[in-house]
């Protein structure tokens, strides 16, 4: 462990004891260690108390003021599951806590109450990892989720986002939020750090790219799931992204203090990593860093990932920072060290108190958790002649080949599972020793256990680090290429979407007609071959803990799988506009694309049918500041449990402006049992429904008839009717 990580660690353990110290009502000499005094009378009492160099200290990922006995709130990854590897090539001091599927899996699942309480695991697990006598290692400001969207299938960070959709990736990261934080009226879990703001997706030349896009864009597109997630889900973190926005870097933008913290009340603004050197080295904007240092501070920024102390102290010497900007970012800060409570007693806090017993990743709560999340992930994209399930009574012998068949890969921002079950371990648990299982990597040995079984099982997708020599890779810094030209990670766009292994693939079906593929990957690919002749297709994400039992519950049909694509999977790279080009009309995401998709957004199938029908609204139409809800019957009419989506979009025929063909604004989840009806009701805001105006500097919603359109997915519309949208206080709320 590097010595600056040590001393840090040392302090911030230091304050935790010292804080527990004061919670246990050993001392209590300062007015700020009085939970009754409002905060911020609390806060300009601890700010009287430090000194500059602590102040100048605590703008760093380390809050804690050991003389003080304030404790820091860490920080650690988690945009799926918490992230503690360890500090050392030899993990020796690694923590293994709950991983659930990447972003796009936890995304599929459409279902946003679980991603809810997939976060509240995290939280939790956060809180006993900071306060548990074990462990005592700060870990409450978690940097996640991760709301930026999905915008091109090429994106190598494409991995660690919900969806194309604003909509939908909003409502999946304001849950995250909610989870994250809690629902207690004083006090919060952990606190969540979003990532990154603003319109980051392009790895190749992020560190000067400039992100360019109109007003429009920023607030109908770019910028929904960071909204919602502030305004909807109670974030107050946010980490400011690499690339500029029209030319300004974001790290600098005026909007940081203008939007984000001045309208949506965040309290932590963050720097990325490397970020602020670059504003000096690559968009050469500054002169040194000093220079840098003291424009982001005077952006917003309150917390650097890069150790800036001595340009922060030059500054203040100088006069070109005041100490009264100083304590204007530490003040943010500290509300988040009393929103946590760490300054007061345990008493009233039940966060406070989740140090107790057992790691609770070991618990059975958290365990069901994480099995659900990796079920309910799950993409059924194709399944001619009912190829699936699998019927276990004939399955004597059964393949499981493939380069990913006995892995289960972490990612960049993943951390070390208690356990994790592999696709061929699933396999076996869930048939037994009654069933022979021939395993294969690739080539010709694939090819003679496929021969050999009754079915054949490829495992087959991307490798979420480009490979597994990923300590190198990453000192590449970028420029060397992954290995298959269709991986991407951070740092590297993909060079193709075109899947490698597809090659494999045939090779199995040639030699076992009775194939499924399985695509483990974090992006779209783009497989028609395997579309066209391959009789079933499961796509799932990866690093789940619980990847290899979900499968297998999923291909021997213990479990109906229900997840919904969360981006457009397209025919061809030539459906897609250039890659630097943020403007999405021009034919980006399923909002604006022009040719046909291999797959759509929201597209995903069952074992089960279902039939939608009767769709209305609570009221004839709807006021411009009111609301109403939309209400559709859904029947299963197979033989099977299943879940069904039912997905809520919109089209504008008659808008004075360019809108999307149709855009989703609601969904719902809902299991059915074999003939069961049940209605659906989604509710629909007439804000939903509203553009930017450009003039007014402000949303609008137009007076003018919208069509409402149920689907299974976005682009198989079951039913639809037009909604008159009245001007405000004109219809039913």
């Amino acid at each position: 462990m590097p010595r600056q990580q040590r001393v840090r660690r040392m302090a911030a353990a230091i304050g935790l004891a010292c804080a527990s110290a004061v919670a246990q009502g050993q001392t209590a000499s300062h007015p700020f260690q009085n939970p009754a005094l409002p905060a911020g009378q609390r806060i300009a009492n601890i700010l009287s108390l430090m000194t500059v160099g602590e102040k100048i200290d605590m703008l760093s990922t380390d809050t804690s003021v050991a003389r003080l006995g304030i404790p820091s709130f860490g920080d650690s990854e988690g945009i799926h599951g918490l992230v503690q590897r360890g500090s050392d090539e030899h993990k020796r001091d690694a923590i293994t806590t709950t991983q659930f599927p990447q972003p796009p899996g936890m995304g599929a699942s459409w279902n946003p109450k679980l991603v809810q309480q997939a976060a509240a695991v995290q939280g939790d697990e956060g809180r006993y990892i900071t306060h548990s006598d074990r462990y005592k290692r700060p870990s409450l400001l978690q940097w996640g989720p991760q709301a930026d969207l999905a915008r091109d299938p090429r994106w190598g960070r494409g991995e660690e986002v919900y969806s194309e959709d604003p909509f939908l990736a909003g409502t999946m990261s304001t849950a995250f939020v909610k989870g994250l934080q809690g629902e207690h009226p004083k006090y919060w879990r952990a606190a969540a750090l979003l990532k990154h703001f603003l319109a980051n997706s392009n790895e190749n030349g992020r560190g000067n790219s400039s992100s360019d896009f109109d007003e429009r864009l920023f607030w109908e597109y770019y910028a929904v799931p960071f909204k919602m997630s502030f305004e909807e889900g109670g974030a107050r973190g946010v980490m400011a992204a690499y690339n500029a926005w029209n030319g300004t870097p974001m790290g600098v933008h005026p909007i940081l203090k203008s939007l984000v913290i001045g309208q949506w009340g965040a309290l932590v603004v963050s720097s990325d990593g490397y970020a602020i050197g670059n504003l000096t080295k690559l968009y050469k904007r500054y002169p040194d860093h000093k220079a840098a240092v003291v424009a982001g501070l005077k952006a917003g920024l309150n917390q650097y990932l890069d150790t800036f102390k001595d340009e922060l102290r030059a500054a203040l010497k100088e006069g070109s920072v005041s100490e009264a900007e100083l304590d204007a970012a530490v003040a943010l800060k500290l509300r988040v060290t009393l929103r946590l409570g760490l300054l007061d007693p345990a008493e009233g806090n039940p966060y406070a108190a989740i140090k107790n017993g057992p790691e609770p990743w070991l618990s059975e709560r958290h365990k069901a958790v994480s099995l659900r999340m990796a079920l309910e992930s799950i993409v059924l994209m194709k399944n001619a002649g009912h190829a699936l399930p699998l019927s276990r009574p004939a399955i004597k012998s059964i393949a499981v080949i493939g380069p990913h068949a006995d892995s289960v890969h972490w990612d960049w921002y993943g951390g070390m599972a208690p356990h994790t079950v592999t696709a061929l371990a699933g396999i076996k648990a869930a048939l037994g020793p009654g069933v022979t299982v021939n395993h294969a990597r690739d080539g010709d040995d694939a090819v003679k256990a496929a021969r050999a079984s009754d079915v054949a099982v490829v495992v087959v997708g991307n490798h979420p680090t480009c490979g597994p020599n990923m300590a190198k890779e990453w000192t590449d810094n970028g420029t060397k290429p992954c290995a298959d030209p269709g991986d991407g990670r951070e740092g590297r766009d993909r060079e193709t979407l075109a899947l490698k292994q597809e090659e494999l693939v045939k090779r199995v079906l040639a030699a076992n007609p009775k194939t499924v593929m399985v695509l483990v990957s974090s992006f779209p690919f783009t497989i028609n071959w395997s579309q066209r002749h391959v009789p079933a297709i499961v796509q799932m994400a990866h690093s789940s803990q619980d990847q290899g039992t979900a499968l297998a519950q999923v291909l021997f049909g213990d479990y109906n799988p229900g997840g919904k694509t969360v981006s457009t999977w397209p025919a061809a790279e030539s459906q897609l506009p250039p890659m630097m080009d943020y403007d999405i009309r021009h034919g980006r995401t399923y909002l604006y694309a022009k040719g046909k998709p291999l797959y759509p957004f929201g597209h995903g199938l069952s074992y089960t049918t279902f039939k939608y029908s009767a769709l209305r609204t609570s009221g004839p139409a709807l006021a411009a500041d009111g609301a109403v809800s939309v209400d559709v019957d859904v029947a299963n009419t197979g033989k099977t449990a299943g879940d069904s989506v039912v997905q809520l979009y919109v089209g504008y025929p008659k808008s004075k402006v360019e809108r999307p063909r149709r855009a989703l604004v609601g969904f719902e989840r809902v299991t059915l049992k074999p003939g069961e009806r049940r209605t659906v009701r989604i509710p629909l805001k007439a804000s939903q429904l509203a553009y930017w105006n450009v003039r007014r500097k402000a949303f609008e919603v137009e007076p003018v008839p919208v069509r409402l359109m149920i689907g299974a997915s976005s682009a198989d519309i079951k039913l639809e009717r037009p909604l008159p949208v009245l001007a405000a206080g004109g219809g039913t709320r």
